[in-house]
């Protein structure tokens, strides 16, 4: 058993302050340079090209706070971020629910899906001439008609997902339905085998559902199709198999880098995940 002091705990607060901190100097240092160039251009009245907002959108068994290292580095280097509440009710439904959303938002943006995510901005950004680029961080890039159940199978892989949810009743749910949540006995070793175990059983505790049907709803039209599109694949993906990630990469025709890490690279490796948004965001 792990026991925590005051003194404990509060070391812990600081380091990951301090972690926060050193993520966002590592990734954006700042120099006199810069600075002066940024007041010139100010002194003289020359526009600037407005910086994208970034639209972060977490999958199934997650939340946005997934996203909090990496939204804050780019919040520092200032970038307008959005991490959007994902429903996790269908791709076409929470696709239709992120149109909507996005339709309030002026400017640029680029739209960054992990997991389940990447249907749902494959669906959103058809039709939408602000969306200038698609990041899918170990995420479905669908195919129109395609599932997310279909999408495991693409290039031979298998994902030992399905053979550890635990259904749960919501209201309105249809015979065979319910929110599907991973069994948090094995959500560690699945979802985020390279985290501290600690960290891992905590995103399990708080982990939000999915609709088990949105694992068999075809998508819609693909925007990856005439959206320009970046990808990362996770090699040590046990939710999604790598060899799924990288057909659909290629695809969608994305700019693709790999990574050892598990489902959630934009924890356990941000500052790779911080690179390649920063890559689709220029």
């Amino acid at each position: 058993m792990v026991k925590f002091t005051r003194r404990g705990l509060t070391a812990l607060a600081v380091a990951a302050a301090f972690s926060l901190v050193a993520l966002a100097g590592a990734t954006l240092p700042a120099t006199a340079a810069t600075t002066a160039e940024a007041h010139a251009v100010k002194q003289v009245g020359v526009a600037t090209a407005a910086k994208p907002t970034i639209v972060l959108v977490h999958g199934a068994f997650a939340d946005s706070s997934g996203w909090s290292l990496v939204s804050t580095a780019l919040q520092a280097k200032g970038y307008p971020v959005i991490a959007f509440s994902n429903p996790l009710r269908g791709p076409l439904s929470d696709g239709e629910y992120l149109r909507q959303f996005l339709s309030t938002i002026s400017g640029p943006l680029v739209l960054v899906g992990h997991s389940y995510g990447g249907a749902v901005i494959t669906n959103a950004a058809t039709g939408n001439p602000n969306v200038k680029s698609l990041v899918y961080i170990a995420a479905y890039a669908l195919a129109e008609g395609e599932s997310v159940q279909a999408a495991n199978a693409l290039g031979g892989g298998h994902t030992e997902v399905t053979d550890h949810l635990i259904l749960r009743p919501f209201p309105g749910a249809t015979a065979g339905d319910g929110d599907a949540y991973i069994d948090p006995a094995f959500f560690p070793q699945l979802f985020a085998q390279d985290l501290p175990k600690l960290v891992a059983q905590n995103m399990a505790g708080s982990q939000r559902p999915g609709a088990l049907a949105s694992l068999v709803t075809p998508s819609g039209p693909a925007a990856w199709e005439s959206i320009p599109s970046w990808y990362m694949v996770a090699s040590n993906d046990r939710i999604i198999p790598p060899e799924a990630e990288r057909a659909m990469a290629a695809r969608a025709n994305a700019k693709t880098v790999e990574v050892k890490s598990s489902h959630v690279p934009m924890i356990s490796q941000p500052l790779k995940v911080i690179s390649l948004i920063l890559d689709a965001s220029k």
